[in-house]
């Protein structure tokens, strides 16, 4: 194999699949990363078994010519601190009989031996017949205002991942940990009717690497989901398992209702945690809720907090208790200036809102009051 490649279209395009190799595997050739040189131009790809990326081809239109096709396997980490510390100019890459590499640019040269393209793992054949296509802007929004409230502990594997429930034109994203659950409804143009259950790694790496305005098509199966993009296309294992029944927690019936100016709120829930952060679940923020203000206390054996803020009160007076840091993750993905927070009980779960959007909500489950 030899190509001639721009530094800054190879480095882009390492930086992509680098996000599906594997950190911890007794496999070398799942530390690697494949380039792929051929009529289309060159791609490369990644797969840990979990998930795997394949680049868009890269070709003359870029600056990249194909001299003699082929492939070759290289250590993804090696591969992306060198061409990262390469000169701004062409490099040449030259592979070998024996998978030696020779990689050239300006006045500096490498040999790295490679692995053979032919022991690589490639990609799963997904068919494209379950389809669902999403702007690539929407879909990065959904996730950031969700993924937080993805489950770590695997114990229940499907709270690992989110949950994708496709309806007649409409796409809800749920993700729960056990404490809360977050749900975003999207409205989509489609007549699938499909449910599946991602793994947030997936996600979390597809945010990192999509953004502009174009599409993203997403095909199901069984057990696979792809996701194809202007830059790659992605692969991942859909995770098996029984998801909440999202539509019956949250409630419509509530006693107490709160509106309030976010950036407020999470400010004081911000300076409460330097108190409570230490363990929040055993030592939670109290919230009063009165006819005009909310006050929250923090008290531990190293200090407690005050803070009085200005609300609208619509429903009955209380009392309750919560996990600080859960009611800030939600308000930090809230959009909306002024948020809502409904309650029914001091021991029952309060939904919060963003004031005005019926499209994205959070529930949080309270904690016994300590004090």
């Amino acid at each position: 194999m030899q190509i001639i490649c721009p530094k800054i279209r190879l480095l882009d395009n390492i930086n992509i699949a680098i996000k599906a190799v594997s950190v911890r595997t007794t496999l070398p050739i799942l530390e690697c990363i494949l380039i792929l040189a051929d009529e289309s131009g060159v791609r490369f790809l990644s797969n840990d078994l979990e998930m795997g990326i394949e680049t868009t081809p890269i070709s003359k239109v870029d600056g990249v010519q194909v001299i003699k096709p082929g492939a070759i396997a290289i250590n993804a980490k090696m591969l992306a601190e060198m061409i990262r510390k390469l000169p701004e100019d062409d490099v040449r890459l030259t592979v070998d009989n024996n998978n030696l590499t020779h990689v050239n640019c300006a006045k500096s040269k490498f040999k790295i031996l490679g692995l053979s393209g032919e022991d690589f793992p490639y990609l799963p054949v997904v068919e494209r017949d379950l389809k669902l296509t999403l702007k690539a802007e929407d879909l990065k929004s959904a996730v950031r205002q969700t993924i937080f409230s993805v489950a770590v502990d695997e114990s229940k594997p499907a709270f690992t991942g989110e949950l994708f429930d496709i309806k007649q034109n409409e796409l809800n994203m749920v993700t729960v940990d056990g404490f809360r659950v977050s749900h975003i409804r999207l409205d989509v143009n489609t007549n699938l009717i499909h449910s599946a259950i991602i793994p947030a790694k997936t996600l979390m790496e597809i945010n990192k690497i999509i953004s502009g305005d174009y599409d993203v098509s997403i095909y199901f199966t069984d057990r696979h989901v792809l996701f194809e993009s202007v830059e790659c296309t992605i692969v991942s294992r859909l995770i098996d398992g029984e998801f909440i029944k999202y539509s019956s927690v949250f409630t419509e019936t509530y006693t107490t209702e709160i509106t309030i100016n976010k950036l407020e709120y999470l400010m004081a829930l911000e300076r409460a945690m330097l108190i409570s952060s230490r363990d929040a679940k055993k030592n939670p923020v109290k919230l009063e809720i009165s006819a005009n203000k909310l006050v929250l206390r923090s008290h531990t054996e190293n200090g407690t907090s005050y803070e009085e803020l200005d609300i609208e009160l619509f429903g009955e007076e209380m009392d309750i208790s919560f996990n600080p840091r859960y009611l800030a993750d939600a308000l930090r993905v809230i959009d909306e200036d002024r948020v809502c927070i409904r309650f029914s009980a001091a021991l029952s779960p309060c939904i919060i809102v963003g004031e005005g959007n019926k499209d994205a909500r959070y529930l949080v489950l309270p904690l016994r009051n300590m004090y």
